[in-house]
């Protein structure tokens, strides 16, 4: 073969060596983090502010009649 080819072959598997090994190390370097991230998290959990109206609760309702009216007027609309 040519000397030239081979010398490209070598520096293709170089180079994507590289790049497989940078990302095989993010990657356990993300893991690693996660881990301890959840540690801390447990050691120093987030402390959350009790809600400003006490224990009001939101009242909701289901009622959809002013939207069935406001389809009916556009289907309707000339």
């Amino acid at each position: 073969m040519n000397e030239t080819l081979l010398q490209g072959i070598s520096v293709m598997c170089i180079g994507m060596g590289t790049v497989v090994a940078f990302l095989c190390l993010t990657i356990l370097a993300m893991f690693v983090m996660s881990a301890v991230v959840g540690k801390l998290n447990q050691l120093f959990p987030e402390v959350v502010p009790a809600a400003a109206g006490g224990t009001k609760k939101a009242v909701t309702t289901n009622d959809d009649s002013e939207v069935a009216a406001a389809i009916v007027a556009a289907l309707f609309r000339k």
